[in-house]
């Protein structure tokens, strides 16, 4: 369990927690996403608010707070505008700043027998003194073909990661109760979208990709498992370099443009549609990768996340490359909605939000 200065315990793995607000904190903008519970039978979720804000340029760096008054100020205007009562909110990192390790241990174990193996193990895989990381684990269960045994997933890291993201939170007057890690998030949200597919995706082997400003993170699934994982150096900052410089304006004004797409004629085919291209290569690569790393010889289906996936086309550019099926997600497809939503400007959101659904869900996990 997460112990850090600012007197909270924090956790990748909590199970049951207090109704919480998801707060996905990217290198562009912080989305904020508030859930409920409508039915736990059918297991239907509404959406009450959600809030997208963006950050000013430099005030993240490789995933990093480098402005923390920036983010906080940023958390606290989406909070702000969702108008919710709600001030419990989940955090992730990024899985560049988690290490995580499967274990094998003897099943049976005391609570504290198992906590005492797991960081005698940790000890083994982490590169750094284990007084300067927070470490937490979860039982994934039983040890196919050997039930005297128990798989265990392990999460640490560097206490500094964690405490940034919590003085950010601390400092727009919200409190961390949870901290989990991106591509678990990312994962949670998707499995509502799995859960409605034809034979709820079980034994089809599913790739999540996930585009974010800076970097593109790679999910594979086989059925629930996660099978593969990969970060590739390539976003959505390229396009909007590419817009400064061809149109000579500044970040902000760059960025605000590829929003709105108020850019001369020639933005289309000069500069959208070889990023568009570039793009489908990059993720046709990262299939490749898994192709190579693995035992599995073919993807049945690509799910699209992130900001750019809403580029009209770009899904079917991408099942070009990679002759496999394309579909944009959506987290919110089977969800009711409040009144204060806009559907419309929902449908246009809802690819970036999958971190944030994630982590709002977490207040329904079974304990």
């Amino acid at each position: 369990m997460f112990k850090v200065n600012f007197d909270l315990n924090l956790d990748f793995f909590k199970s049951k927690s207090p109704p919480l607000i998801g707060v996905d904190i990217s290198s562009s903008s912080v989305k904020m996403v508030e859930l409920s519970l409508v039915d736990k039978e059918t297991n239907t979720y509404r959406l009450e608010q959600y809030a997208i804000e963006p950050l000013p340029a430099g005030a993240m760096l490789d995933g990093a707070i480098v402005n923390l008054d920036a983010v906080s100020d940023c958390i606290s205007r989406g909070w702000s505008r969702m108008a919710t009562r709600l001030k419990n909110v989940a955090l992730a990192l990024p899985a560049s700043d988690v290490i995580t390790k499967k274990i094998i241990v003897p099943a049976g174990l005391r609570e504290a027998d198992l906590a005492f193996q797991v960081e005698n193990e940790a000890g083994q895989y982490i590169p750094f003194a284990l007084d300067e990381v927070d470490i937490d684990f979860q039982v994934l269960g039983p040890v196919p073909n050997n039930s005297e045994e128990i798989n265990v997933l392990i999460a640490a890291s560097r206490k500094d990661k964690v405490e940034d993201r919590v003085a950010a939170a601390m400092a727009a007057g919200l409190k961390t109760i949870v901290m989990d890690v991106e591509p678990y998030a990312a994962q949670s949200a998707f499995e509502l979208i799995a859960s409605k597919m034809v034979s709820h995706g079980e034994d089809q082997i599913i790739a999540l990709v996930d585009i974010g400003s800076s970097a593109m993170n790679v999910n594979v699934f086989h059925g629930n498992d996660s099978v593969y994982m990969r970060d590739q150096s390539f976003g959505g900052n390229q396009l909007t370099q590419e817009i400064r410089k061809q149109f000579n304006l500044s970040l902000e004004e760059s960025e605000a443009a590829k929003r709105t797409g108020e850019l001369p004629e020639n933005y289309r085919t000069d500069i959208l549609q070889p990023f568009c291209e570039t793009l489908a290569v990059e993720v046709m690569r990262a299939i490749q990768f898994f192709y190579t790393s693995t035992q599995y010889a073919e993807v049945n289906q690509i799910f699209l996340a992130g900001g750019c996936v809403v580029i009209p086309g770009l899904d079917k550019i991408i099942a070009s490359r990679t002759q496999v099926s394309t579909l944009v997600v959506n987290p919110f497809s089977s969800m009711e909605f409040s009144t204060r939503i806009t559907p419309r400007q929902l449908s246009l959101d809802a690819p970036s939000l999958l971190i944030a659904c994630g982590l709002a869900m977490r207040s329904f996990d079974p304990s």
